[in-house]
Order: structure tokens, then sequence, then C-alpha cells
């Protein structure tokens, strides 16, 4: 959730013609499928829009997921961003999904646990590896959808954004998780609190993702690594997920849980509405605290 400038093109929107998602035919409208030798690619295809999430994404994504995952043919998953953007994070027209609370205010509540957070952990849960290439800027719940990967591979002029705490928000997707397992307190801190542009170089240096490579070559060594992940052991693969996960996430149900209730807290507070307006009115927010 920020304001994104001089984010470097790589790659493209796929043509329709090459989706494949589920039964033959079916085309889904913001996101690209193709499956090339045991390997799904997802792409988040709303370029225009740096693919920010609105409701239709956030469906499309989870639908494709699901099609991916029961596809005893996939054994790995690529997700990526069309265009010049990996996720610009939610859709501040579409927060909630056009719902709202019995007061008036966003049901950010029924849109995080009802769509998002089944896409987070169908991800960390599918016993096939997941691998983030991210071709450009991963804000908000565009940086969490990365972070939950299990490998991160990232464009040289690709950056991490927790953007959440500038529009008034706190972390959500799973961030509040994902980010200090990788990282730690200090700098998970930092990123969630200080709501800076972490460039891809230092977050390798930080340990936040895997790999950086030159803009041109991200597609080549994303498809790379896909092939060695869709050729290996598929089922070690699997149970090294499950080791990692009942180490560093036993919790995740409840942190879930807790930031959709924090979030709907904070969507219902002043300092949100401010956000929300300086960001439209492209000027520094003037937060009040409440």
């Amino acid at each position: 959730m920020s304001t994104l400038k001089g984010a470097p093109h790589v790659g493209g929107p796929s043509p329709r013609e090459d989706r494949q998602a589920g039964e033959p035919g079916k085309q889904l409208d913001t996101v690209n499928v193709r499956v090339d030798d045991g390997a799904a690619t997802i792409e988040l295809n709303r370029p225009r829009a740096l693919n920010a999430w609105n409701a239709q994404l956030g469906a499309d994504l989870l639908a494709a997921l699901r099609d991916v995952a029961a596809d005893e043919a996939v054994r790995a998953i690529v997700i990526t961003g069309a265009g010049r953007g990996f996720s610009s994070g939610a859709d501040l027209k579409d927060v909630s999904g056009g719902a709202s609370t019995p007061d008036g205010r966003p049901d950010v509540y029924t849109m995080l646990t009802e769509r998002y957070h089944p896409i987070m952990k169908l991800v960390r849960e599918v016993p096939k590896p997941v691998l983030a290439a991210v071709n450009g800027p991963a804000v908000g719940i565009g940086c969490s959808l990365a972070l939950c990967c299990d490998l991160i591979v990232a464009a040289q002029s690709a950056y991490f954004l927790l953007a959440f705490v500038n529009i008034g928000l706190v972390p959500d997707g799973g961030s509040s998780l994902f980010v200090p397992t990788r990282v730690g307190m200090a700098r998970a801190s930092e990123l969630a609190m200080l709501g800076e542009r972490l460039p891809a170089p230092r977050a390798l240096e930080w340990g936040l993702i895997n790999r950086v490579v030159p803009d041109d070559a991200l597609q080549e060594e994303a498809a790379a690594l896909a092939a060695r992940l869709a050729s290996g052991p598929t089922r070690s693969y699997a149970g090294t997920k499950r080791q990692l996960n009942n180490w560093l996430y036993a919790r995740m149900d409840e942190q879930l849980e807790l930031e959709a209730q924090l979030q709907q807290e904070s969507a219902g507070n002043e300092d949100f509405l401010e956000g929300v307006t300086a960001f439209a009115q492209k000027r520094p927010p003037r937060f009040s605290g409440r």
C-alpha cells in the first residue's frame, strides 16, 4: 500500500490463450497459469495496477493455487507478477471487496480470513516447493505472499515494503510471522514500524530472501530453479516443509487470526481514514494517534 515509482519493466502479462487452470478452457480474470514439465507458473495479472490485490485477484489466486495443488503432474510452483511489479499490495479502491461492517467501515476481517488466509495456508501446506520470483515491488499483502513461499529469488531492482503503517494499518497476510522468522525481531520491527523500502540486495544480506539476480536474468533463473525442483525428490521437499512448518509456524492459525482482528480494529481508526485520504491526495499523512 504505497506509491510506487520507477519500478523497472520485467517481463509482461502472459497472453490470455496461455492460461491453464482447472478444467480445460477455464480462464481467470486476474491470474495466468501455465504448466511446463511439472512446474506450474502462477502469474498475478493486473499489470496496470501493479498487480494490486482486489477481491477478484484474491479469488483467482486461491482458485489457481487449489488447481495446481491438486494436479499430480505439478511438482513445483512459481508465483510471479506480470509487468513491472510483483504486487503493490491491497487495492485501496477495493480493500474489503465492497463488504462493510455495521458501522460502515471496510470489513477487512472477512476479506482476510475468508480469502487471503486460505492462500497463505495453502502455500505453506501444499506438499510441493513454492518459489516466488519477485520481478519488482513486493508491497503489503504482496510482500506477505512472497515471504510465505519456500524460496525467494528477486530481480536486482526489486524491493520489499511493509507499507501497512504508512496508512495506519498493521501487517497482515502472515507477514508478522514470516518476517521475524526470517530476519529476527529487530529487523522485523524496523520494517513494520518504519515502513521503508528494503532493496533486494539488502534483503539478501538480511536473510529475508534467497537469491538476487540481474533484472534480465530473473525469468531464466526462476525457470531453472523450478525445473530443478520439479525433477527433484518431491516427497523429500514435502517432508522438509512439514518439519519447518512444525518448528516455525505451528501457531500460524493463531497469528493470522490476531492479524485479522487487529487489522479490523485499525480499519476503524481515524488514522486509517487519514492514511487513505493522504494516499489518494499524494501528500504525507497527518496522523493523530486516534
